[in-house]
């Protein structure tokens, strides 16, 4: 279940595999009507990459171009570049049918332009926790006491302005890594213009971000891309994601803001 007033702007899951080659327009076209039910619209996408040389130059910078496969409400996106497959939702349904999506994603790139492996799998959520109708909310009352700074303003005579922090678990295989970001911010976590249209429009202001980071990555060997191996990985990254947020909320975040 989703909360109503659930503060996700951002769900992403990126598959990392070795190199392949581009997409040909005839595989672009046929993955496209695989997945044309759920996601119609086809847009180029493009990511430049710079590389650092000796002396402090820069070399060109290396444009890769990919078709991304967007919604007709411009929510969700599925990227197809060389060495990843990205889903990315603005817009959550659930964890059942965002994994319907990217197993749709999945079997599409496999059927028409099979890659050779899995190198990391992690699943992201982003969280910009907002107080309604307050400008300067006592995170006290709405966070885990886990999450606040150190109460140090006494000796330093300087109120304390902002802070973030990062907790890190797991990291041994197998089983997840999860990067846990967290702290009070101004604006935005996600590009209110990116290309996935927010759904729950905001003029920024404060927030609390929760910014959870579930990934897996390869041992010594790449395994192949094995349906029910990714279904296994996906379920494994998710388990702890949700478990983690009602946590670091507090019974009155999820009665005041989370339920209505």
């Amino acid at each position: 279940m989703v909360y109503p007033g659930a503060p996700v702007v951002l769900v992403a899951l990126e598959i990392r595999h070795p190199t392949a080659d581009p997409l040909t327009p005839t595989e672009s076209r046929a993955i496209k009507k695989l997945i044309g039910d759920d996601l119609p619209i086809e847009r180029g996408g493009q990511i430049s990459t710079v590389e650092g040389i000796l002396g402090g130059l820069t070399s060109p910078p290396t444009v890769e171009r990919f078709p991304r496969y967007f919604n007709r409400e411009t929510t969700m996106a599925v990227s197809l570049r060389r060495e990843a497959l990205v889903v990315e939702v603005s817009s959550y349904p659930g964890w059942l049918e965002f994994h319907k999506l990217v197993m749709k994603a999945i079997h599409a790139r496999m059927q028409i332009a099979p890659v050779a492996g899995i190198e990391r799998v992690g699943l992201r959520y982003i969280d910009e926790v907002r107080i309604p109708g307050q400008e300067a909310p006592d995170w006290a009352e709405w966070v885990d006491p886990t999450l606040l700074a150190p109460s140090a303003a006494d000796a330093t005579d300087l109120p304390l302005q902002q802070w973030q922090s990062v907790a890190v678990y797991g990291g041994s295989q197998p089983g997840p890594t999860i990067v846990f970001r967290y702290g009070p911010k101004d604006g935005f976590a996600v590009d209110p213009s990116s290309d996935l249209v927010r759904v729950k429009p905001t003029d920024g202001g404060p927030y609390f971000l929760m910014d959870i980071d579930s990934f897996w990555t390869r041992g010594g060997t790449i395994p192949e891309f094995d349906t029910a191996f990714m279904n296994a990985v996906l379920d494994d990254l998710h388990g702890p994601v949700r478990r983690m947020f009602d946590l670091m909320v507090t019974p009155k975040y999820r009665s005041e803001v989370l339920e209505r």
